[in-house]
């Protein structure tokens, strides 16, 4: 099966299209735009998806990823760039996954919670801009599919280095 970039955006006015891809002015006029999608990315975290369980999550995240696939590519097209920087949808929606499994387990204080959303920023914000082994590759992928792919896979090691973090820190 060969990857394709989904065809309903096309039907989309391009402002309407660059508005939801580039977050507005966020990912046009703001410095280090993927850092900026990120933080956003956090806030969407605690305001939406902190209150849903696991399976929710991923359930929200398989929908607003196509959402953004079909986004994110068709914003490629029309700004002519492969991935362009000001596309910062694609960190929104990845940043969820960052956090999968920690409403089970803690933390258990607000400073505790703080804590973990900037680990999770800080190591998703390490593996968005490294892009190590496979992630690397996934940018590869066409359109939309690519410019998701890389952060959906960077915010899945983050969350698998935040549970092996938590995991040997309470061993200790």
């Amino acid at each position: 099966m060969k990857l394709t970039q989904p065809k309903w955006p096309q039907h989309l006015p391009t402002e309407g299209v660059l508005g939801f891809a580039t977050l507005g002015p966020v990912g046009l006029r703001m410095p280090a735009p993927g850092t900026w999608g990120s933080a956003a990315g956090v806030v969407f975290f605690v305001v939406c998806c902190y209150p849903m369980g696991f399976v929710e999550i991923l359930i929200a995240s398989a929908l607003l990823g196509y959402f953004a696939v079909g986004i994110c590519g068709e914003a490629e097209i029309r700004m002519g760039r492969k991935d362009p920087g000001e596309v910062i949808l694609d960190e929104v929606v990845a940043m969820p996954l960052c956090f999968l499994g920690w409403q089970m387990i803690g933390p258990t204080t607000f400073l505790g919670f703080l804590a973990l959303l900037a680990a999770g920023f800080g190591i998703f914000r390490f593996f968005d801009i490294k892009k190590p082994g496979i992630i690397n590759t996934l940018q590869e992928l066409p359109g939309g599919w690519g410019i998701v792919a890389d952060d959906t896979a960077a915010a899945l090691a983050t969350c698998a280095t935040l549970h092996l973090g938590h995991a040997l820190w309470r061993l200790v």
